[in-house]
């Protein structure tokens, strides 16, 4: 990429559109029991765990890191997108069909017209 980041290459290649969305390293997943998970990830998957609270876990696992967050229902794994603006991409997404699952204010979980949900992060 000639030594520019993912974000200034991603900007070249959408020039003229709406909105601009780059996958990042995160995801996410919701489970009910934190304790279970936090054996499991860490010990036979053998993730390292860089941070833990009452309602969520992270991991690094190599290659992205993994957000265990404590949930009432088992949701699939969420793949996450940065962009500059969550105001703005929450409106954007709204106007285009999508549904708004959790705001966060500066990121959200948006569900698109095919019913896969995404993590949108404020950069």
């Amino acid at each position: 990429m000639d030594g520019k980041d993912a974000w200034s290459y991603q900007s070249e290649l959408l020039k003229g559109a709406s909105m601009k969305f780059i996958s990042n390293n995160c995801v996410a997943i919701h489970l009910a029991d934190l304790s279970s998970a936090e054996e499991f990830y860490s010990e036979v998957m053998g993730f390292r765990l860089i941070s833990k609270t009452d309602i969520q876990l992270e991991y690094d696992t190599g290659h992205f890191f993994l957000y265990v967050n404590k949930g009432k229902t088992l949701q699939p794994p969420i793949p996450s997108l940065s962009v500059e603006s969550a105001k703005d991409a929450k409106g954007y997404l709204v106007r285009n069909g999508c549904q708004i699952v959790d705001d966060r204010g500066s990121s959200l979980y948006f569900k698109d017209p095919f019913g896969v949900v995404y993590d949108i992060i404020e950069q």
